[in-house]
């Protein structure tokens, strides 16, 4: 086992050691979703979207729209199915890694930035928040992409890189609008570092300001003119604290990211305990480029929840995971000594034990929700709508158009083969409104579970006022091994076409 992996470890440098350690882990991994999640259907996170993207557009009710580029360009080569969307997630994830293996090449080589990636791979980021591919997850590849080309534009400041940098920097602003705090990022290292003069009087932050804005233009035009803002929605769902609330939300942000990161934080100072003194007196003076990228990394940090005091808003962790590798990344890069090779052997055979543990135990995952259903329903997406397809077909040769509703309702326009139009029923508020008669004449339907009330008052509305409506409600339960799950009872409402 050491001398294969010696023999990976000495790949690094000869360019196929990191992409095999990519692979594998896409391929461990969306074993383990595939396994861990066989009898539940994708979150709906995740249908959301795929929903989004299945028209292109400049932006969407709730958030902007690069989560929906890409599902759509994925779907263009891979099919609408569970397991593809795992896989999506799990490239994703190689994706950023293999971009933070990019900046990790800038001050070390070898050793070093496999362990940058080993210790990366100790995060709950890149494996269990990435399996719902989301407006947060979008951006774990397009972070480390930003940051990249921000370091080489303020390094080099050429037009190319100053142009990459306002592209990549726009482009994590069109996945979640919380992206703004990376820009202050680089706007507060930019400020702070010493060669910041040579930065400002140079044209590589006009140059990238302006490229930053032309792509943003068309988004901005959008919003305007379509009388939709995701800012609102945000605002909306997140603002409205008091005082003490919004300040118990930031320390408990700034907490959870530092429970994040303190996993590989402790197994890097394991393993360089016998030089541990050497390392902290060599911190200083640290290299310029790594001072940049910390200073991104505070100011990425602290910006938050100050803006989070001021607008009385609420903060996830969840938000600042892609940034969260910044932190390791310095911690690695800037050891002035090798590291034994002893100590990355035992990390890395640690990574593929876990790995390999967690494969096998996913299973258990499974058989355990099938006892304890997920609260957003996802244990019954799938077989709702083989349904209510089901009940279609009786009622109209017809395929089924439009689909309004929540989650289940969504899930049925994924699940459907038919998949039909999601039409989203409530606006900004969240008052839920009647169908177009546009979606009602040209067929219908929408699934609702017993526990949503503002659903069910919703649904015997259009029940009541559309004509041909039919109404009827069935049990499905999931199963696990032959073994039955915990059944749920479904209400559904068909309108067939006029």
């Amino acid at each position: 086992m050491a001398s294969l992996l010696d023999r990976w470890l000495d790949g690094v440098e000869e360019g196929w050691g990191i992409p095999l350690l990519l692979a594998i882990f896409v391929v461990l991994w969306t074993a383990f979703l595939a396994l861990a999640y066989q009898n539940a259907d994708l979150h709906p996170d995740v249908i959301e979207a795929w929903t989004i993207g299945r028209t292109l557009d400049w932006s969407g009710a709730k958030h902007p729209p690069l989560m929906g580029w890409v599902t759509h360009i994925w779907t263009l080569l891979f099919p609408v199915r569970d397991w593809s969307f795992h896989l999506l997630a799990m490239v994703n994830s190689a994706l950023a890694l293999w971009v933070v293996d990019l900046t990790a090449r800038q001050f070390v080589s070898g050793d070093k930035r496999a362990i940058i990636l080993l210790l990366l791979m100790l995060l709950p980021v890149y494996q269990f928040q990435a399996q719902r591919f989301n407006a947060n997850s979008v951006l774990f590849a397009v972070w480390p992409l930003a940051i990249y080309c921000f370091l080489r534009s303020f390094e080099a400041r050429s037009a190319v890189w100053a142009v990459a940098a306002g592209l990549a920097g726009a482009l994590a602003i069109l996945g979640k609008y919380y992206s703004a705090f990376l820009i202050v990022g680089f706007v507060f290292a930019a400020i702070c570092h010493p060669d910041r003069r040579t930065y400002f009087t140079s044209a590589a932050p006009w140059v990238s300001a302006v490229a930053g804005m032309a792509l943003l233009a068309p988004h901005a035009h959008w919003m305007l003119t379509s009388g939709t803002s995701p800012l609102g929605y945000a605002l909306a769902v997140h603002g409205g604290l008091t005082a003490g609330r919004a300040l118990t939300s930031s320390l408990f942000f700034l907490l959870a990211l530092a429970a994040t990161l303190a996993l590989p934080i402790v197994v890097w100072a394991v393993m360089i305990r016998t030089r541990i003194g050497v390392y902290l007196k060599a911190l200083r003076p640290v290299d310029s480029g790594l001072y940049l990228l910390l200073l991104i990394a505070v100011g990425a940090i602290m910006a938050p929840p100050l803006a989070s005091l001021a607008l009385r808003s609420s903060l996830t962790a969840v938000w600042a995971a892609p940034g969260l590798f910044l932190f390791v990344l310095v911690a690695v890069c800037s050891v002035r000594f090798a590291v034994d090779r002893g100590e990355t052997r035992r990390l890395a055979a640690g990574i593929l034990a876990l790995t390999l543990v967690a494969v096998l135990l996913a299973p258990a995952h499974a058989w355990y929700r099938n006892g304890h259903p997920f609260s957003e329903g996802r244990n019954y997406y799938s077989l709702a709508a083989a349904e209510v397809m089901q009940r279609w077909r009786q009622t109209s040769p017809n395929p089924l158009r439009t689909v309004s509703g929540d989650k289940l309702a969504m899930a049925l326009a994924f699940y459907s083969p038919d998949h039909p139009a999601f039409v989203v029923p409530f606006n900004q508020e969240y008052v839920w409104q009647m169908p177009s008669e546009t979606a009602l004449r040209g067929g219908w339907a929408t699934m609702c579970l017993p526990d949503e009330e503002t659903c069910l008052i919703w649904l015997k509305q259009i029940a009541a006022a559309a004509p041909g409506a039919t109404s009827f409600d069935f049990v499905v339960t999931p199963r696990f091994l032959g073994e039955a799950g915990v059944p749920a009872r479904i209400v559904a409402l068909l309108v067939p076409p006029r």
